[in-house]
């Protein structure tokens, strides 16, 4: 009972003021980009057959996807000081869905690679800008709407992918991503109708940028972020892993269905809209160091009995234990939104999670080559022993939060 009464409470406290159509908007618009995002994985073993690619290539469409999400985050929080949020957001959302349009029309598998790529880059302008106007909106409140939009993220991760699988079963793959297109256009339309718009010039001019970049390099000195951005790489590394090749591990190896399979895959992150909030008021109630750890003891456990666990309710068992560590992205995002300077927030989380997600994006494609070489399993092995080093490392944080 105390439970539901502290989220209703912290529902009251979101909305108030008049910020929850904001918030509405900017989760919406996230869950929409992540959504498509995800439906990949799920459009995968339709992709190989009309593309004629291997486990490997196909690890490396989705490294592609990944690098491209990860390599205009910093440009986009270059954008998100200097600009309007609600202009880079919107601008995100228009660029995916003309991506998509091109990807569902590719003639050749290098065309689909470069619009895939787009796609990337089109979600890239999104989450530095989430982030920091969330800052500015929930200044005490961080973990919380942090973890909401998160959850709403990964909302769309469950209902989309799905829904995609059924469109292309039902018809061809092209629909799985086509139906997306409107969803992303009034997605950004409600950024553009509900956010603030730009700032006056005087308000929004900033340091010279050699000025914001010692800024971010002095933050980075100052603080445990560069061991948190060291965390957060690993974390990225294994749930892009995880998540590129899982339903195709078990169509191919576990012999599931691809409806049973996306219906998997779409739990998997159904977990998470649960997750992710009580994971991001945990990171405001009882630090960084004692989240992290509670929600990635789990999926260790999990990760190690994949290989040996056949059936689909014992499957779907293990796969809510590891989806537990989605909500390791709202407790250190929360950190590093916190952990920089105002002035550079934005500079500085699209320099951390350039580097992490472009580093984290090799993941699917390496994964990819160890399943070609038939080590499909032992490469989930593998995944549970980094996430052993993941809080091992974690142990070694400050018990609070702020702490540097």
């Amino acid at each position: 009972m105390r439970v539901l009464q502290s989220v209703v409470r912290e529902a009251k406290a979101l909305w108030a003021d008049g910020r929850g159509p904001s918030l509405v908007a900017i989760a919406g618009g996230w869950g929409i980009l992540l959504g498509a995002r995800m439906v990949y994985p799920v459009l995968l073993p339709y992709l190989r057959e009309s593309f004629d690619i291997s486990l490997t290539v196909a690890g490396f469409l989705v490294t592609v996807l990944w690098l491209g999400s990860a390599v205009g985050q910093l440009p986009g929080g270059v954008l998100a000081d200097r600009y309007s949020e609600r202009s880079v957001m919107t601008a995100g959302a228009v660029v995916v869905a003309a991506a998509l349009v091109v990807v569902v029309t590719a003639p050749t598998a290098l065309v689909l690679f470069a619009a895939t790529g787009l796609v990337g880059l089109g979600q890239s302008l999104y989450p530095i800008a989430r982030i920091t106007i969330l800052s500015d909106i929930y200044p005490d409140r961080i973990g919380s709407a942090l973890g909401v939009t998160m959850a709403t993220g990964d909302l769309g991760q469950t209902v989309l992918p799905p829904v995609a699988g059924v469109l292309a079963a039902a018809f061809v793959w092209q629909a799985g991503l086509l139906f997306i297109v409107p969803l992303l256009l009034v997605a950004g339309l409600f950024v553009w109708a509900t956010l603030p718009s730009a700032p006056d010039a005087d308000d929004a001019a900033d340091p010279a940028p050699s000025a914001g970049l010692r800024d971010v390099v002095a933050d980075l000195r100052g603080s445990n972020l560069l061991f948190v951005s060291f965390i957060l790489f690993l974390y990225i590394l294994i749930w892009q892993s995880f998540t590129g090749l899982y339903p195709t591990y078990l169509v191919e190896v576990k012999e599931l269905s691809s409806s049973a399979a996306g219906l998997l895959f779409s739990g998997f992150f159904a977990v998470g809209v649960l997750v992710k909030p009580l994971a991001g008021a945990a990171y405001d109630r009882i630090g960084m160091r004692n989240a992290l750890v509670a929600v990635l003891v789990g999926p260790i456990v999990g990760l190690a009995l994949l290989p040996f666990v056949e059936g689909f309710w014992s499957l779907a068992a293990v796969t809510a234990v590891v989806s537990t560590m989605l909500g390791s992205g709202a407790i250190t995002q929360s950190f590093l939104s916190e952990a920089f300077s105002e002035d550079v927030r934005g500079t500085g989380l699209g320099v951390v999670r350039t580097s992490v997600a472009t580093l984290g994006a090799a993941g699917p494609v390496l994964f990819g080559g160890i399943a070609d070489r038939g080590y499909f399993d032992e490469g989930y092995l593998l995944l549970a022993a980094v996430l052993v080093v993941v809080v091992l490392l974690t142990l070694r944080l400050p018990t609070s939060a702020q702490s540097d």
